[in-house]
């Protein structure tokens, strides 16, 4: 931990000592823990409770889901404040968040199970599968491949948020005519009828590493092409349900509503109200869709952590989990690197997710630790979450000392 770090946790925590008599309206704990034994590390639950109520006090977080995970159990696991502000639903870790582009691991791990058995090879091209030619138009003559959709490096860009606003949210989840295709050829070909250049960026295919949601749907857009069922179908058979993940899903009418936390939005710095958000889905589904508990996610994380294997069922081969979470290529422009789906730093692996009404994280350390926490707001312009502080706190739930 940096020293700044160390001295923001410390003031904080004097800062709720002083504070901690006024009560913070509308907010309920309620703890869940599940598989094994709590385990406090340096902080007990009073100062984990302390800490996390400050983050979520300075925040305006509705809720926070959490759990701290070693080897093949998770050892912590807790959740605060208010699924659904409205109606005082506590939010617990089976509560269902929307987690946003944690579902591109989902969906690399779907890919990867295709891969093992054999129907390509990750730097074949996908063209073979596809029904139009995926090709950067400043490019025409290179190949694209799965090894490049899979670490961001197609060359195709982004234009989720940054320029098109909410142009790809779908009210209530529904499904959209033509979708996936010919939506695909029609955006990301010169001659299509919804042709956008700006889809494109100006590097070579495997050049340069450009995060891009567009390729992972193309992927999962594949998973169903050369599986024959539809994604979440395929997912659901394949990962959900031999990971006991019986609360997980890409699709909202799928889930549950009264165990499913509403997205708030707080998005002025003067403005001290969590504001309701409808559901929503994205149509990029396998790039941003899944809703998922702290409690299911975390049996694909400890699968993850031990070499493909959840109690006994195996998802994929330790050699292909491995791979995952090897860089594929090595980028000077950026302070991390990429695997196959898997974001890597000096010392985790993991991912994050947000979009409106959610922020999530999922990380995996070489010790045999991880942790997730999901909440149901999110904003950029406001930096008080902690992040850093909050994973650290987390992964000394875990025993976790790197």
């Amino acid at each position: 931990m940096r020293k700044n770090d160390a001295c923001l946790v410390i003031l904080l925590m004097l800062s709720l000592l002083t504070t901690s008599i006024i009560p913070v309206s509308g907010w309920q704990v309620e703890t869940r823990r599940f598989q094994g034994n709590n385990q406090n590390g340096i902080f007990n639950d009073f100062f984990t409770d302390m800490f996390i109520n400050l983050i979520m006090k300075f925040n305006r977080l509705p809720s926070l889901s959490a759990c701290a995970i070693k080897n093949d159990e998770v050892v912590w696991a807790k959740a605060y404040g208010s699924a659904d502000i409205e109606n005082s639903i506590p939010a617990t870790v089976d509560t269902v968040y929307l987690v946003g582009s944690i579902s591109k691991v989902i969906t690399a791990t779907a890919v990867m199970q295709l891969y093992e058995q054999g129907y390509f090879d990750l730097d074949d091209d996908v063209n073979n599968f596809l029904p139009f030619s995926l090709r950067n138009p400043k490019y025409p003559d290179i190949s694209i491949t799965y090894r490049m959709l899979l670490s961001h490096h197609s060359s195709l860009a982004r234009l989720e948020s940054q320029e098109l606003g909410t142009g790809f949210l779908i009210y209530n989840d529904m499904d959209v005519e033509g979708y996936p295709y010919p939506f695909f050829k029609e955006f990301l070909l010169p001659n299509g009828s919804l042709y956008e250049p700006r889809a494109w960026t100006d590097y070579e295919p495997g050049e340069a590493y450009y995060y891009s949601s567009y390729g992972i749907a193309i992927l999962g857009y594949l998973v169903e092409i050369i599986s024959g069922q539809e994604f979440n179908s395929y997912c659901k058979e394949h990962i959900f349900e031999p990971l006991e993940m019986y609360n997980t899903s890409f699709r909202l009418d799928e889930i549950d509503r009264d165990n499913l936390a509403v997205p708030y939005d707080y998005y002025h710095f003067l403005n001290f109200n969590n504001r309701r958000m409808p559901h929503y889905g994205y149509m990029f589904r396998p790039a941003g869709n899944l809703r998922t508990s702290v409690r299911d996610l975390s049996h694909f994380v400890i699968a993850h952590l031990n070499g493909g294997v959840y109690k006994e069922v195996r998802i994929l081969n330790e050699s292909n989990v491995e791979l995952m979470q090897t860089v594929q290529f090595e980028d000077e422009d950026i302070d991390y690197n990429i695997g196959l789906g898997w974001i890597i730093t000096e010392k985790d692996i993991g991912h994050g997710g947000s979009w409106f009404g959610c922020k999530a994280s999922m990380v995996l350390r070489p010790d045999g630790t991880a942790i997730i926490w999901f909440t149901n707001t999110f904003t950029p312009k406001i930096e008080y979450l902690k992040i850093p502080l909050l994973s650290h706190l987390l992964f000394l739930k875990a025993g976790s000392f790197l």
